[in-house]
């Protein structure tokens, strides 16, 4: 890897379960066994729930990480085991940053469910560690089972299954017509050690790690993909059979999506707001492929769309496409990084660290959440998008996408870097990144009205509406924006915000690891409301860091040490205890339950190796108030 720096991310895989529907309606039944293992196909009746299972990510060591799925079980507290994913699904948990993927809506029955595990296949698993440039693609022989030292991969065994235990006071409990919410994370941090050399990861060694809470992410936007069943203009709401991620078919249930006048419509890559959009999506054919993004309202006990794609404005469903960042843009030809391949109509996703693409007059230009008119000029440096046509190759055999009867999607894009100036509505920041993306990587050629003015990474100019509060901005000071990059030629400014995000009040990620086997004593208090590790317990970790934002500090220089605390503001707390070498874990919803288990682990015998937590962390006093926190043991 040289010099590059792997940087640290968790991944949090989000799983969760509510009653969309009273049982024994459209839902669709899932099957079962019974206690002695065997399989029965249960069809639901008045005693059933509505399963909707969800996965989401957040940023990592991994640009890829594209492993199938092909069982997700909940076990009663009878021994009926219930599984809720009917068939096997692609899951490209690098791609889920700050979203939740639905992946099933079908019906379980009702009952007290006490466990739950997960089986992956890495047989075609695409595994690309994100060293800070280009990236580094995982050979299959390199990426380990970390019980077996073995390679997954064939003629190896090449799945694994993760369990867990849900504890006394946070069971998973299904009732017919009320909601039980499972949230399960698959965290990529704490499941997968990168072994670098000089030049590049050698190995991905994997021991998975899954844990549980019984409500979901709140900040999480929500995505659901499938079919379209009915819509009805008049209640402001349609039906979609879910088909998540790139299936092309398959019966994962059903869910309702409410609509708002401000939901906005992208429809065969026309755009239309509130009830014109929602008539327009009515008109479609049953059938047809609909994408809604938007946010699930736990009181009100429905999902609500503030963004709608359908037809050819979904990746993957009528053209090919691919999604990712314009690297550099020469007339109409963009190099594009990163791209999450989709071809049309079939069932999986591909990665390509680069693809070429052709623009043409015809090529149909949308912006996410406007209706204004817009054209390829829009499509400039470091944007993020999606465009589709039909991919080829080049002479030397790379992949290239001919978009010039196709269309492209403009989305929302992130920018990130130390302000180094502050005017009215203007703001000019030194580049961390855009789009995720180092800025040494971006040709800002051509950006600008002429060549004296594009874009640069050292002094890049965003331009801030009047709605946006600048006052916590100043020299030296840390910010990231969200919006769109301005269009190509036509900088200054070089980017349009639509949000500004303050890091005071981010949340902090905590990463603590400790050579093998462990520290068997880390904690100079325990107690039923606090963890306290000593400074020179927090030095003698091999890896000690909170991240806040792009932000690096050491939690070491506090001198009275690292105080764990619950967040006492937070709706719900995550904590979980795993056993990296059983992949078994225990999860808990009281800090005191948490600590409890954690003095009955720490018998002398047991070390802990890694701990995570999010949350929030005055660097000061060392004080981190954690809303999920996890502690990996050796065992």
């Amino acid at each position: 890897m040289g010099s590059a720096t792997v940087r640290m991310r968790q991944v949090f895989v989000l799983v969760g379960a509510w009653a969309l529907a009273a049982c024994g309606g459209s839902g669709v039944g899932m099957g079962s066994m019974n206690s002695s293992g065997s399989s029965q196909t249960q069809a639901c009746s008045s005693n059933c729930g509505t399963a909707m299972v969800s996965m989401t990510d957040a940023p990592g060591d991994f640009i890829s990480y594209m492993v199938n799925v092909v069982s997700l079980q909940l076990k009663r507290a009878d021994g009926t085991v219930v599984e809720t994913v009917p068939v096997t699904t692609q899951v490209d948990f690098a791609q889920l940053v700050n979203l939740s993927e639905i992946i099933s809506a079908g019906q379980i029955p009702a009952g007290n469910y006490v466990s739950a595990s997960i089986t992956l296949d890495f047989s075609s698993g695409v595994i690309v560690v994100d060293n800070g440039t280009t990236g580094v693609t995982i050979a299959a022989a390199n990426i380990i089972n970390g019980a077996t030292s073995m390679p997954l991969a064939a003629p190896n065994p090449t799945q694994m299954t993760l369990s867990l235990q849900l504890g006394s006071n946070n069971q998973f409990i299904v009732t017919p017509g009320k909601i039980a919410n499972l949230a399960l994370d698959f965290n990529l941090a704490a499941s997968n050690a990168i072994t670098p050399s000089d030049t590049s990861p050698t190995t991905v060694t994997v021991n998975p790690v899954l844990t549980a809470a019984l409500v979901p992410d709140a900040t999480k936007q929500i995505r659901v993909r499938g079919a379209l069943v009915s819509a009805d203009a008049t209640a402001g709401s349609f039906v979609i059979g879910v088909r998540p991620f790139d299936d092309a078919d398959g019966g994962f249930g059903q869910i309702t999506v409410n609509t708002t006048a401000t939901t906005t419509y992208s429809i065969n890559n026309v755009a239309a707001t509130g009830s014109a959009g929602l008539t327009q999506l009515a008109a479609l054919m049953p059938g047809t492929m609909v994408v809604a993004f938007g946010t699930w309202n736990k009181a009100a006990q429905s999902f609500t769309a503030s963004n709608v794609l359908a037809g050819s404005s979904v990746a993957g469903s009528m053209h090919d496409s691919v999604e990712g960042t314009v690297l550099s843009r020469s007339g109409n030809t963009l190099v594009v990084a990163n791209g999450l391949i989709f071809r049309e109509n079939m069932d999986d996703e591909d990665f390509a660290r680069q693809v070429t693409v052709t623009l043409g007059a015809a090529t149909m230009v949308t912006e996410d959440g406007q209706t204004a008119t817009f054209s390829i000029q829009d499509i400039s440096v470091g944007q993020h998008l999606q465009v589709s046509g039909t991919f080829g190759t080049d002479s030397s055999g790379n992949p290239t996408l001919d978009a010039t009867a196709g269309s492209a999607r403009l989305m929302l894009t992130g920018v990130s870097g130390i302000v180094t100036s502050v005017a009215a509505n203007l703001v000019t920041i030194n580049l961390n990144a855009i789009d995720g993306q180092d800025p040494t990587r971006l040709n800002f050629a051509g950006t600008g009205t002429s060549s004296a003015v594009d874009a640069s990474a050292t002094a890049y100019s965003v331009a801030v509406p009047a709605a946006l509060a600048t006052t916590t901005l100043s020299s030296g000071v840390p910010a990231r924006f969200d919006g769109f990059v301005a269009p190509f030629g036509q900088a200054p400014p070089d980017f349009n915000a639509s949000t500004l995000l303050s890091y005071a009040d981010t949340r902090a990620q905590l990463f603590m690891q400790w050579a093998s086997p462990g520290v068997t004593a880390p904690f100079a208090t325990l107690s039923a409301t606090q963890l306290l590790i000593n400074q020179a317990t927090v030095q003698s970790s091999a890896r000690h860091i909170v991240r806040v934002g792009f932000a690096t500090l050491d939690p070491s220089t506090a001198s009275a040490g690292l105080q764990l605390l619950p967040d006492a503001s937070a709706t719900s707390l995550w904590l979980a205890i795993a056993h990296v070498q059983s992949h078994m874990s225990e999860n808990f919803a009281a800090f005191s339950d948490f600590t409890a288990a954690l003095m009955t682990d720490l018998n002398g015998t047991n070390a802990i190796v890694q701990i995570f937590a999010n949350g929030h962390y005055d660097p000061t006093s060392g004080a981190f108030t954690v809303d999920q926190m996890l502690v990996l043991f050796n065992n």
